[in-house]
């Protein structure tokens, strides 16, 4: 899937700082994916990203949690679209 491994690292990466200034950043990154793969892959993608933001989310504390949450409730939103 073309951008999913560089997308998933990317969230990782923004999980684990929980700074909330760069949402804007994560759903860039969420959209940018959506955009560059394949309709018949798509939703198959985002279900890896947000099982992935859902593991980061049960290690995580504060305010790495709730960037965890923002982005699963991004992708819920966007797989409703799909």
């Amino acid at each position: 899937m073309p951008g999913l491994a560089e997308c998933q690292s990317l969230l990782r990466l923004l999980i684990a700082r929980g700074d909330p200034r760069a949402i804007p950043l994560a759903k860039g990154a969420i959209d940018q994916y959506l955009d560059a793969a394949p309709v018949s892959a798509r939703g198959r993608g985002l279900r890896v990203l947000q099982r992935d933001a859902l593991d980061q989310h049960l290690a995580a504390v504060g305010v790495q949690r709730s960037f965890a949450e923002t982005v699963d409730a991004y992708i819920t939103g966007k797989l409703a679209q799909e």
